[in-house]
């Protein structure tokens, strides 16, 4: 009885309109009730607003690239982060995704460059290490791969890595720090994780703690 209830509600509209909540339903952090939300604002909506957004969807199908030094999404063949020859091309942060970047890029404090994964080393996803960007990684620090059009390729000293501090992230930046000390002359650094700013002792789980504990500054 249940069941037959929830396939009833899930087709409960007809035509391009049922459709329309369908295709908002397949993506992240959409359910049934927002994709119908989502597909009703838009029958209210004016068509020039429509327009802008089919325009705009047709634009991240189309115009969307990649930056092929660090796999950034890009507009052109270098992103903008690299193609500033005012940041250190030398310093190297790894992230899982392009939208950690604006994270980071929001704190001001950093002034490298970053390489893309495109995600993190997952087994029970069939995510393996050829699935990611590491060999361009690689061939960056090796300096075979080649930089912004007439300049060298830089000398990295430094690659932090900045994947996530969950299972996948953590035996993702595992496997690069093995591969990484194939360069001796290079620094690898980890986002250092441990209490938030402002928490309480009391309720710092036990890794969090000990991690912090493993990181700790001296004063």
């Amino acid at each position: 009885m249940g069941s037959e209830m929830c396939i009833r509600d899930s087709s409960m509209f007809e035509g391009p309109l049922q459709d329309l909540i369908d295709e908002f339903s397949r993506l992240p952090g959409v359910g049934p009730k927002s994709a119908q939300r989502i597909a009703f604002h838009l029958l209210k909506t004016d068509p020039e607003d429509i327009d802008r957004l089919r325009s705009a969807l047709g634009a991240v199908r189309d115009g969307v690239t990649f930056c092929r030094i660090c796999n950034n999404v890009s507009r052109d063949e270098v992103c903008r982060v690299c193609a500033d020859s005012g940041r250190d091309a030398g310093l190297i942060c790894v992230v899982e995704d392009a939208k950690d970047i604006q994270v980071i890029e929001r704190t001001g404090e950093y002034s490298g460059r970053y390489h893309v994964l495109g995600g993190a080393l997952d087994p029970l996803a069939n995510v393996g290490p050829k699935d990611l960007a590491i060999s361009s990684l690689l061939q960056r620090i090796g300096g075979v791969l080649p930089d912004r059009e007439g300049e060298e390729s830089p000398e990295i000293h430094e690659v932090i890595l900045a994947t996530d501090p969950d299972t996948e992230g953590e035996a993702t930046a595992s496997y690069l720090a093995r591969l990484l000390k194939d360069f001796p002359d290079l620094t690898t650094s980890r986002l250092a994780s441990g209490m938030p700013l402002g928490g309480d002792l009391e309720f710092v789980d036990e890794l969090t703690l000990s991690r912090a504990l493993t990181g700790r500054l001296q004063l």
